[in-house]
């Protein structure tokens, strides 16, 4: 019931997430990114992998070591959608024999995008190209972009309630952490809140690391 982009940038090294799907508060289940990279678990999702897959992450193990310890830490495993992508660039990603069709993974430069109870299997190669296609653009845009694409290309087989952006830099906690729980359309839900809150950004930032000289508002 759910499509996502999992993703780093190689100019930056920030990592980012981003999902929607057809359930109520998806990101709190799915979505996963810190400074060393970034997990994704959804299907019939395990939230606790996405704490246990950066963990892993922090210890300096690649995205494959880390899919693999993963796979062995929960169970009912082939009902699992699960992607790690680490600070190398690396990917490493599991699609489960009983996920829900139609399912389907697509991989590009730095990206996994995969996703079940799709209206077709093109969804996530469309999340892919978009991605690629606005190469140079900030992370949270660009994961926002991947997303829009994956509804323009047919999205979900139900209709899309729940959506999130998480985007982690070099910071234990994240520069962006965007939330739409229950909407009619949470895709473009997403868009307006990200077009609010990217000017504001930087001066977040600013104000967590030097408060006396950050901006305000």
């Amino acid at each position: 019931m759910t499509y996502s982009l999992t993703a780093r940038c190689a100019v930056t090294g920030a990592f980012g997430t981003i999902v929607t799907s057809s359930s109520i508060a998806t990101a709190a289940r799915c979505a996963w990114a810190g400074p060393l990279g970034a997990v994704a678990t959804q299907n019939l999702s395990d939230p606790a992998l996405g704490p246990q897959g950066l963990a892993l992450l922090r210890q300096g193990l690649g995205a494959q070591a880390v899919l693999e310890l993963l796979l062995k830490s929960t169970r009912g495993v082939e009902h699992r959608q699960v992607a790690v992508v680490d600070r190398m660039g690396g990917i490493a990603w599991f699609s489960g024999a009983k996920a829900m069709p139609e399912h389907a993974v697509a991989t590009g430069r730095d990206c996994v995008a995969m996703g079940n109870l799709l209206d077709n299997t093109g969804v996530p190669q469309a999340m892919v190209d978009a991605f690629t296609a606005s190469d140079g653009a900030p992370l949270a845009e660009r994961l926002m972009q991947a997303l829009e694409a994956g509804l323009e290309a047919g999205g979900e087989f139900d209709d899309e309630r729940g959506g999130g952006m998480l985007v982690a830099d070099r910071y234990d906690w994240p520069v962006v952490d965007l939330r739409v729980d229950w909407h009619e359309e949470p895709v473009a839900e997403l868009r307006r809140l990200w077009t609010r809150y990217a000017p504001q950004q930087a001066a977040y930032i600013a104000r967590a690391l030097d408060a006396d000289s950050a901006p305000g508002f």
